[in-house]
């Protein structure tokens, strides 16, 4: 079986996981680790594999998992594609996402190549989840409550102000997709916890939620990867009401992403030319066997 070769852009915590996820695929092999200061101090794990600056510097590459900051996956998946190599990413910006889409549509259909967007678990499993519970119950209300855990995106958006050495965001379920965020910050030398408030209040990641931060010494101290997912919904079946739906996680929130890139990775490989996001992918796609083989033992 020729093995799907995968480049992984970024080597943050997602980055990390990705390795983990695609040496446990057994379709995949790793091309290499594209990393802004390439080999240079080049972590152990990453022995095996070359290290590089610049995607340009691996050969072959089928698929690029883009394990970078949100707000820079459109710029790189238009960069990478233009190589005719396939993305994916967890872009999740969930109000961006369809001009995202439509605007990497393009890119794909004039390169022919794949890319898959928002393919975390949210946006990304749990949307094919909540795109599942509307069709079994067309009429309804379906709300996503988040935590309490760590949120990736909103702590790299912390991270990124001006007078943060570090930070952590942490997400409260409030109930009914309500959202407290609990903020912890380490300031730089002569930063102000008012003046780093004001900035995150600002920004559209942190401007719909009630949000409270915190300084502390040492983010380390307070950190945990674990997050979660409690989805209902309460809706009607054809003229049947009250039909009661659910669905749950708790996890380890990058090596979840991480899995996940590596699953719609694969399905890269089986679509057309185009952007997808993941509900617009056959699921039975995600997983490496064949499907008369999945048919057989799953459904």
């Amino acid at each position: 079986m020729k093995k799907i070769r995968a480049a992984i852009v970024g080597y943050g915590n997602i980055g990390h996981y990705s390795v983990q996820a695609l040496e446990a695929a057994p379709d995949f092999e790793i091309v290499g680790v594209v990393r802004r200061q390439g080999s240079e101090n080049k972590p152990l794990e990453l022995t095996p594999y070359e290290v590089v600056d610049d995607i340009t510097k691996l050969k072959d590459v089928d698929v690029a998992i883009l394990a970078t900051p949100t707000r820079l996956c459109p710029e790189y998946a238009e960069k990478i594609t233009a190589l005719g190599i396939n993305t994916v990413d967890s872009f999740d910006i969930h109000t961006s996402i369809l001009s995202y889409r439509n605007s990497q549509m393009k890119n794909n259909l004039k390169t022919n190549t794949v890319s898959v967007i928002s393919a975390g678990w949210d946006p990304g499993s749990d949307s094919v989840v909540r795109v599942l519970m509307q069709a079994l119950a067309p009429k309804g209300l379906s709300y996503t409550n988040f935590g309490p855990g760590m949120s990736m995106g909103h702590s790299v958006v912390a991270r990124s102000k001006k007078g943060v050495k570090n930070a952590l965001s942490m997400t409260i379920p409030l109930g009914e997709g309500i959202h407290r965020r609990m903020v912890y910050v380490e300031l730089e030398e002569g930063a102000t916890l008012d003046e780093v408030e004001k900035e995150l209040k600002a920004d559209d990641y942190f401007a719909h939620d009630e949000l409270h931060v915190f300084a502390v010494k040492s983010v380390d101290e307070v950190r945990d990867m674990g997050h979660g997912v409690h989805m209902t919904r309460k809706g009607v079946s054809g003229a049947t009401p009250n039909q009661r739906i659910s669905f749950d996680m708790s996890i380890n929130n990058p090596a979840l992403t991480a899995q996940v890139l590596v699953d719609v990775a694969r399905a890269t490989q089986r679509l057309q030319p185009g952007c997808y996001t993941m509900p617009e992918i056959p699921v039975i796609d995600l997983l490496p066997e064949s499907r008369e083989e999945i048919i057989g033992s799953l459904v």
